[in-house]
């Protein structure tokens, strides 16, 4: 299943949405997703978004859209 991930760089600053950041990943389920981000990266996740066949399709169509490997 694919994941976004919206997320801060640092766990250090308060988040702001204007600096939010945002990736997508493949996991197993959303517990998967979470732990592949909190032990691969140093990011402050704010959401975990599970895309539907819809969405994701959407998503795709963005030229920003990439599968990240962690």
């Amino acid at each position: 299943m694919t994941f976004k991930i919206y997320f801060q760089e640092t766990k250090t600053q308060t988040p702001r949405r204007e600096s939010t950041k945002s990736i997508y990943i493949e996991a197993a389920s959303l517990a998967e997703a979470r732990k592949l981000v909190e032990t691969k990266t140093d990011y402050n996740i704010e959401l975990i978004q599970a895309l539907d066949d819809a969405t994701l399709a959407y998503e795709q169509k963005s030229p920003d859209f990439q599968i990240t490997t962690l």
